[in-house]
């Protein structure tokens, strides 16, 4: 599915809805990443949150996440957040949502 918003400036974060869900595409050192936009321990908006390198601070609680793979940093959280395939494509990007 196409993502209906282009690539954030370098270290920034940006919300997007696709297929029903509630997304976040991040740029970490211009590379694009998307993950779901709620943390999976206080289940709040990720979109806030600080994106330093790779890693992504919730702005609830401060656990962070690295939006590469979805894993936990920092405590409290312990559940990986889910993430989506993301490619350039002719005129864009494209984000891959499971069934």
């Amino acid at each position: 599915m196409k993502v209906p918003i282009s690539l954030p400036e370098d270290g920034r974060v940006t919300a997007f809805d696709a297929a029903g869900r509630d997304l976040l595409f991040c740029n970490a050192f211009g590379e694009p990443y998307v993950i779901a936009n709620q943390c999976p321990h206080a289940a709040v908006a990720l979109a806030p949150g600080v994106l330093r390198g790779c890693v992504l601070e919730c702005p609830f609680h401060g656990g962070k996440l690295d939006v590469r793979s979805g894993k936990p940093v920092t405590l409290p959280i312990r559940t990986p957040v889910a993430v989506f395939p993301v490619r350039r494509s002719a005129d864009g990007w494209e984000v891959e949502i499971g069934g």
